[in-house]
């Protein structure tokens, strides 16, 4: 999900993002995190739960900006994060495909506020074809 997003990202808005998975968070990225940094936290009610919001009050603590996104009804990530966008709450397994829009959005929105033509990025083609 995260590689995902910080593709999207990339592609159409040309900012720098890295995905990659919360157990990396203390193996360089933290190191990173500061005022100007913004951390966009996948954080369903799921498996690893607990440890992406330690992960989430860890950057909190670096003052960097949050955009979580998470399960319906969760009140916990709301305390750390300064925006987030609710998933309906589905099985563990969906999460990852429910995530997916989110992301794709928020690519969306920050390449529109920058002025970007999402409809032909730069260098990308909209097919794929192959001989």
């Amino acid at each position: 999900m995260a590689l995902e997003g910080a593709l999207k990202l990339k592609e159409i808005s040309y900012i720098h993002a890295e995905g990659y998975a919360a157990g990396e968070m203390k193996h360089g990225p933290i190191a990173l995190t500061d005022t100007r940094t913004v951390v966009v936290g996948v954080i369903p009610k799921d498996f690893v739960y607990d440890k992406m919001l330690s992960n989430l009050q860890e950057v909190k603590a670096r003052n960097a900006k949050i955009f979580a996104i998470i399960s319906e009804g969760d009140i916990n990530t709301g305390k750390y994060a300064d925006y987030t966008f609710e998933l309906p709450k589905t099985i563990e397994e969906f999460y990852g495909i429910l995530s997916v829009v989110p992301l794709q959005l928020y690519s969306y929105y920050i390449a529109k506020n920058h002025g970007r033509n999402v409809d032909q990025p730069r260098n990308l083609a909209k097919s794929v074809t192959v001989e």
